[in-house]
């Protein structure tokens, strides 16, 4: 998807990788149904009958983009395609599909919107997915805007104009949608960092800017032209591209599309004035391939051989000798002109072949200023709201057959991140519960999950169930999730296991400990963090001290003998009474004893 042949590999060595902490406190723009159609595939591959995996790979990504990301997720679902992107997707059927492609020309699809014609409708079970997840989304919170036509289109208008700081989306459009950050691929459960490539990158390494890039795509293929121009590759067509500047690219391309070669005529004129100026290459010797002939250098040394003329004979040229004296490299020069205007005349005759060439509707979708997804013309709906518990259970309980408990503590990662920016952001208001229950008690330990360190926080039960208002009932009660939690064996998506809070009992208590980003929790709660982090310091105080303190440290043979090595005949005679003394014990021994008894109770 996105631009042809191997776009994503020429931007390859220009992306930065990026661990998790990069989008903490950021707002990113998903592509939803690159995770849909990407992920369905994958875990269909290894879980034939997994159930609804679109709506559990959703499900879990956003939790883990919420909390253990931080970032603040704003999905974007595609509308209605453009006819021209609607003719490749047939085409692209017929391809895969083996069909016959003189049957596409029977395939009707309006040229414009508003004319008439039988439009290609989306796949319905491609539409009920995207319709679930947004259902979804839209439980948890997440704010969720439809496209015009391409949603990695809209993701990147509100990257283009600073509404989010980054996209998430494996499409190379994005770029020529004017995208300004993009993150290609996202894994919440690997320690493996990310590519992130940022378009002032491309432009200062690669020399590409957003109109460059879309003559590429317009020269190699795109979703809206899967053809391109044939016989053009990703090399071909980005050395053409650098030719001309971002502010005449589409006017030279128009140029080359009617035949005409740009400023070929004025190359003929200056190498033929060069020829003119320049007489016939000069004589070379050739035993050394210096100027100059073999016979005058058996008389006179070659200057360029021996600069201080003390030989007669000059030196034989070793293999691959190249000569620069002025006359070659006028030669080469030459030869490299010729060999330039051969081939931009061969890619020029390659691209005047294709019929209208450039496309101009092609290069007026990319260059689109708006792609939908606001109220007005100004303000895109970015607006986090509340997830609605009961709501989000009753869903997915009808959708994923899970236990009511398991979804409580599946969306207790997103509830205390929520609660920890509340309180980060309003300090000095009265702290409320978190899920109406539980209240900060204190920092654990520091916990590495996946190479990232976090706080593990403890989290004490406030009220009893007793108190619990009359409308409450036993699923209500998170204590539940310790009871076992039945899942669907063919439902657990391997590539996206969740991260699920414990709860533990003590002393008549109920406690929630769950994994926390440092930094927020400073934010929320400051004094808990230097109290924890002063504990800290007189543990490893004291573990030093024990440490130096230590004289029961069992030493090594060599060891031994050292440390008795300088003793005086007191303690020799000491150690030898010893020794006798268990001599005599193990005479006493009950000789019936297995040996390895006997052995312990002497030495025990």
């Amino acid at each position: 998807m996105g631009v042809g042949g191997r776009f994503w590999d020429l931007l390859k060595p220009y992306a930065k990788y990026e661990d998790i902490d990069f989008l903490r406190g950021k707002r990113v723009a998903v592509d939803l149904p690159f995770w849909i159609v990407q992920h369905d595939q994958a875990i269909r591959a290894r879980l034939p009958h997994a159930r609804n995996p679109h709506l559990r790979t959703t499900f879990f990504r956003t939790i883990a983009l919420l909390s253990k990301m931080g970032a603040y997720p704003v999905f974007v679902v595609d509308g209605n395609p453009s006819p021209l992107k609607q003719q490749a997707r047939i085409e692209r059927f017929f391809r895969g599909s083996g069909l016959d492609p003189s049957e596409l020309a029977k395939v009707q699809v309006p040229a414009k919107e508003g004319q008439k014609g039988t439009p290609v409708k989306r796949n319905p079970v491609y539409i009920r997915y995207i319709q679930e997840c947004t259902e979804l989304l839209e439980l948890l919170g997440m704010p969720v805007l439809r496209a015009d036509g391409e949603a990695e289109a809209l993701c990147a208008q509100l990257n283009r104009e600073g509404h989010v700081d980054a996209c998430i989306t494996a499409d190379s459009d994005a770029f020529l949608f004017g995208a300004t950050c993009v993150i290609k691929s996202l894994r919440s459960n690997s320690k493996e960092p990310f590519e992130c490539y940022d378009v002032s990158d491309i432009e200062s390494e690669l020399g590409l800017k957003r109109k460059q890039m879309i003559a590429i795509a317009l020269l190699v293929g795109n979703d809206y032209d899967l053809h391109g121009v044939p016989g053009l590759g990703v090399d071909t067509a980005l050395r053409l591209v650098r030719q001309f500047s971002e502010d005449e690219i589409f006017d030279r391309l128009c140029q080359i599309g009617k035949g005409s070669i740009p400023d070929l005529e004025k190359t003929n004129e200056e190498m033929d004035t060069i020829a003119a100026s320049t007489s016939m290459k000069s004589r070379h010797c050739s035993n050394c391939g210096h100027p100059g002939s073999k016979k005058a250098h058996t008389k006179v040394a070659c200057e360029y051989c021996v600069p201080n003329g003390s030989k007669v004979f000059c030196v034989e040229k070793p293999s691959g000798f190249k000569c620069f004296c002025p006359s070659c490299d006028q030669d080469r020069e030459i030869k490299e002109k010729k060999r330039h205007e051969n081939w931009l005349t061969k890619v020029c005759e390659k691209i005047a072949s294709e019929k209208n060439f450039p496309n101009d509707e092609i290069i007026q979708l990319y260059l689109r200023e708006t792609h939908g997804g606001c109220e007005n013309t100004d303000t895109p709906i970015l607006r986090w709201d509340e997830y609605k518990v009961e709501d989000l259970i009753e869903f997915l309980v009808y959708h994923q057959h899970w236990d009511p408990s398991y979804i409580r503590k599946s969306i207790l990662p997103i509830q205390s991140t929520i609660y920890l920016r509340k309180i980060a952001d309003s300090p000095s208001i009265e702290q409320p519960l978190l899920c109406e229950q539980y209240e900060f008690d204190s920092i654990q330990r520091v916990k590495i999950q996946l190479g990232h360190p976090y706080y593990l926080v403890k989290w004490r039960r406030a009220i009893s169930s007793n108190n619990l208002s009359d409308g409450s009932n036993k699923e209500s009660m998170i204590e539940e999730q310790m009871d076992p939690i039945e899942v669907d064996d063919s439902d657990v998506d391997l590539l996206n296991e969740p991260d699920l809070p414990e709860i533990i009992r003590n002393d008549n208590s109920c406690y929630l400990l769950t994994n926390e980003n440092m930094e927020l929790v400073q934010a929320a709660f400051p004094n808990a963090v230097e109290r924890f982090q002063e504990q800290q310091k007189m543990k490893e105080s004291k573990s030093k001290q024990k440490k130096t303190k230590s004289t029961g440290v069992q030493l090594s043979i060599t060891g031994f003998y050292r440390s008795t090595k300088g003793r005086g005949e007191g303690s020799k005679t000491g150690e030898v009474q010893k020794l006798r003394g268990k001599e005599k014990a193990s005479a006493d021994l009950d000789e019936n004893l297995p040996k390895a008894v006997r052995r312990r109770l002497l030495f025990g």
